[in-house]
């Protein structure tokens, strides 16, 4: 008996187009700059030795990297320290902000999605990839959500053969 069976692969077929936010990581490695290795005593920021040792640092060792300005001890650092610090990481720096890894990794999403051109996207049905080696902040989710709703015919969150309804457009 010659049994001959058509394989037809219906994701194909579905002119869905897949979208993983993981291509828009950036690349560069992530650091933390932490203000308290300028502290005297760990709790206070005296002018003097903060600008002698601004000064004195080695910035080239931040070159192309993307920083994470924090102070993590209980400390008042004012503002102009941050600004000086951020006068010294603007020629070396690929990416800087003030604030933790996690929020550099958002803002290093952010910025990517706000820059994408979405026009190719448009009347199209989008499945938004959910799971890959690169974790991808939620925040990044809903902008790329946020964006796409303006031009996508519908957006789904998961994997092609399997995904979740998040938006339909009402022709």
């Amino acid at each position: 008996m010659d049994i001959q069976e058509n394989i037809v692969n219906k994701v194909a077929q579905s002119g869905l187009i897949s979208f993983d936010l993981a291509d828009l990581h950036e690349k560069g490695e992530r650091v933390i700059y932490d203000m308290k290795d300028h502290l005297f005593q760990g709790l206070i920021l005296r002018e003097k030795d903060f600008r002698e040792q601004v000064k004195n640092q080695d910035w080239e060792i931040y070159r192309g990297k993307n920083i994470g300005v924090i102070c993590s001890a209980d400390a008042i650092v004012p503002t102009w320290a941050y600004m000086l610090i951020a006068s010294k990481l603007t020629p070396v720096a690929n990416f800087f902000i003030f604030g933790n890894l996690e929020t550099l990794e958002t803002v290093l999403y952010l910025n990517a999605i706000e820059k994408l051109d979405i026009e190719k996207f448009r009347d199209q049905r989008l499945v938004i990839k959910g799971c890959g080696d690169i974790e991808v902040p939620t925040a990044a989710f809903m902008a790329l959500t946020a964006k796409l709703n303006a031009v996508a015919k519908s957006i789904m969150y998961g994997e092609p053969c399997s995904t979740v309804p998040i938006f339909k457009r009402k022709d």
